[in-house]
Parts: structure tokens; C-alpha cells; sequence
């Protein structure tokens, strides 16, 4: 019987090694070679016979290698290929029944009936109690997601590992007095990696609670800030429009009063009895049309070249939202510059910033030349009356 148990592992090994899908990265040679070895463990301090170590020794050879024709019902092909290879080196036809019943005990929802299957049973989850478990049902994980298309997240497979240990239950008093305790530890260490697990899903949803507020926060000022450009703008082009009223104004008073010096008072400068007028009336035209041309200096728009590059966009040079900056342009320069401006919150933001700044360059500029103009006004219409006053006076003493 040791002989041919030397049989059954080389061909075990050579028949694994030439038939099994790499895949199958945990119910492989090395899983086989260890199950065999727990068994020859247990069966140390058992009741067994010779024959059935030796039986429960080749079962534990062959109870994975249907893995090489199925998945689903493995066991009934181990079975099958245990018994060609015992056949074919003329074991007994009872040795072959026990050894086929041994093998069949390892299906997952088979109660084991007799000692031997218990042990073969317990050999081969020998590994719930492994300071490697976790390396272990880590390669039975990725061998689900390989050969079946099975994935499963970290803490389905945490829950999933627990409910397996707590469920489990060894069969032979020597498995429950060797490796009960390390497979306690392995329970708890899983049941604290799934606190761990837990409260790392509780910190990342608080993060993205988190997250989400002060997105919600970030998108509050943006509306504010919208508003805030918007009011700023409408009241700046509204001090514009004021300020080009109050100009127009000026232009219209003294146009109109040219038009009655020109009309009515430089005829009179004919008559030499009017001579006296000539210096006031020179006066009082000369205040009219200084203040006509601050009037126009300060309606006068300022057009810029129109034109702008791909560089210029780029660098964020250009203020798309001024017509000045693009209006040689093509329509489909100008589309594209936009949609690049738009994608961008900072150029954006600093476009209609400096839209603003600019806006109040010209109204500075504006109310300005306006506080000028109106001072010209009043202080020509001043000295022309003090001059018109003036002339009238030393006409009269000179009559006198």
C-alpha cells in the first residue's frame, strides 16, 4: 500500500501539473499536497487502521483533480479518475469503494457517517485555521472571479468569510483540539477587519456628505458673485448712459446758443456802434465751443483693433465680452474663443472683472471731461455776462 500511495502522488502531481487550468490559482497541486498532509496529521492521533490511513491518504490525492473536467460535481469525476488509475494498478474493488465513498464525503453539504470521512473533511478546510488564511481566501477569491465570472467586493467577501467560520464545525475531537483556537483568531481578526471596513465606508460617505455641503457652499457664492457682476455692470452702463445724457445736454444749450449768437448778435457787430459788443460776444463763443468739444470728447467712443489670437485666448489676454477685442474676427474664431472661455470659471470670472475695471476707466474719463465741461459753462457764462456788462457800462460813460 506505500508503494502505491508513491504511485498516486506522482500521478497526482504530473496529472495536475499537465491538466488543470492555471485559474484554478486555490484548488491547485500545492492545496492538494496540503490537504494530504493535514490528513496524515489527524490520522496520527486517530482510531484508523492501516488500510484506511492509507485510503483516506489516496483520497486525499485525487479529491480535487476533477477540477480538470468540472467545477460543479468535481467529486463524482475525482472519483472517476481515482478509480481508472486503481484499476488500472490492481487495488481491491473494496479499497476503491472506500476511497470513491472518502472522496464523495468532501462535497460541501455532505454530512459526514464515519470517522474517516470526517477527517477528510476536516483536512481539507484546514485552512480556517492557517496563519495565512487570509492569503488563502484571497486566491479562492480570485479563482471565483476567474473560472467563474464571480466578483465579489471586499466586504461581501469579509461578511461572507464570517458567516462560513461561524457556521463551520470540525468533525474529529483531534481537528477541534489542534486548530479551534487559531480559527477563532481567524474569525475575530475578520470580524475586526469588517469594523474597520465599516467604519472607513461610514468616514468616506461623511467625506462626500462633506464634500456635497461644500459644493453646495461653493455654489452659493458663484450666484452671488454672478449677481454681484451682474448689478455692478447694469449700474455702471447706467452711470454711462447719465453721463452721456448730461453731455448731450451741454452739446444741445450750446448749440443752441451759437445758433442764436450767430443768428442775432454778429450781424449788430457790423454797425460801428456796436463795436463795444465784439470783445464779449468773442468771449462768450469761444466758452461755447470749448465746452461743445469737452461735450464731444466725452461721448467720443474708443474702438480698439478688433482682433485677437489663439495665444491670446491661451494667455487669457483677451476680454471676449467687449465687442472692441473681437469684432474683425471670424464667427467661428469668435465661437471657439467663447467656448474655451466658458469652460473656464477663472477666465470667466476674470474677463467680466476686467470688463468691469475697464467700464470704470471710461466712466472716470467721462465725468471728468463732464465736471470740466460744466465748469467751462458756468464760468464762461459768468465772465460773458461780467464782460457783456462790462462793454455796456463803458459804452454808456463814453456817450456820457
Amino acid at each position: 500500500m506505500e508503494a502505491l500511495i508513491k504511485q498516486v502522488e506522482d500521478f497526482v502531481t504530473h496529472f495536475l501539473n499537465d491538466n488543470l487550468d492555471s485559474k484554478f490559482v486555490y484548488h491547485n497541486l500545492a492545496h492538494t499536497q496540503r490537504v494530504v498532509n493535514r490528513a496524515i496529521e489527524l490520522t496520527e492521533d486517530s482510531n484508523l487502521t492501516d488500510t484506511e490511513k492509507h485510503q483516506l491518504v489516496i483520497a486525499a490525492w485525487f479529491h480535487d483533480t476533477g477540477f480538470t473536467k468540472v467545477i460543479k460535481g468535481h467529486e463524482t469525476e475525482s472519483v472517476k479518475i481515482a478509480t481508472s488509475f486503481l484499476e488500472d494498478h490492481k487495488a481491491s474493488e473494496e479499497d476503491i469503494k472506500a476511497i470513491s465513498k472518502i472522496i464523495l464525503a468532501t462535497e460541501m453539504t455532505y454530512k459526514p457517517k464515519t470517522e474517516v470521512e470526517g477527517l477528510i473533511r476536516d483536512a481539507d478546510s484546514s485552512h480556517v485555521s492557517s496563519k495565512n488564511y487570509s492569503n488563502y481566501t484571497s486566491l479562492l477569491r480570485k479563482e471565483w472571479e476567474l473560472t467563474l465570472d464571480k466578483k465579489v467586493t471586499k466586504q461581501d467577501w469579509i461578511d461572507e468569510n464570517i458567516k462560513f467560520l461561524t457556521n463551520h464545525t470540525f468533525y474529529s475531537a483531534t481537528a477541534t483540539k489542534k486548530w479551534e483556537g487559531r480559527k477563532g483568531k481567524n474569525l475575530a481578526n475578520l470580524i475586526q477587519s469588517q469594523s474597520k471596513i465599516k467604519e472607513a465606508s461610514e468616514k468616506l460617505k461623511q467625506k462626500k456628505n462633506e464634500l456635497s455641503f461644500k459644493k453646495e457652499k461653493r455654489d452659493l457664492p458663484d450666484r452671488g458673485i454672478e449677481t454681484m457682476f451682474r448689478v455692478a455692470l447694469r449700474n455702471h452702463i447706467t452711470l454711462s448712459d447719465i453721463a452721456d445724457t448730461k453731455a448731450n445736454i451741454l452739446l444741445s444749450v450750446n448749440a443752441i446758443i451759437i445758433s442764436v449768437a450767430l443768428s442775432n448778435l454778429l450781424p449788430k457787430l457790423d454797425n460801428p456802434s456796436n463795436a463795444y459788443l465784439i470783445y464779449p460776444t468773442l468771449i462768450f463763443l469761444t466758452f461755447t465751443v470749448v465746452c461743445i468739444v469737452l461735450s464731444v470728447l466725452a461721448t467720443r467712443p474708443n474702438v480698439t483693433k478688433g482682433k485677437f489670437t489663439k495665444e491670446d485666448v491661451a494667455n487669457q489676454k483677451v476680454n471676449l465680452l467687449f465687442f472692441g477685442n473681437f469684432h474683425q474676427m471670424s464667427l467661428s474664431e469668435f465661437e471657439w474663443a467663447m467656448h474655451e472661455m466658458m469652460q473656464d470659471k477663472e477666465y470667466l470670472y476674470g474677463s467680466l472683472t476686467k470688463d468691469l475695471y475697464f467700464l470704470g476707466l471710461v466712466l472716470n474719463r467721462k465725468y471728468n471731461l463732464l465736471r470740466i465741461t460744466y465748469t467751462v459753462f458756468m464760468v464762461g457764462i459768468v465772465i460773458s455776462v461780467i464782460a457783456f456788462a462790462v462793454s455796456f457800462y463803458m459804452a454808456e460813460s463814453a456817450l456820457l
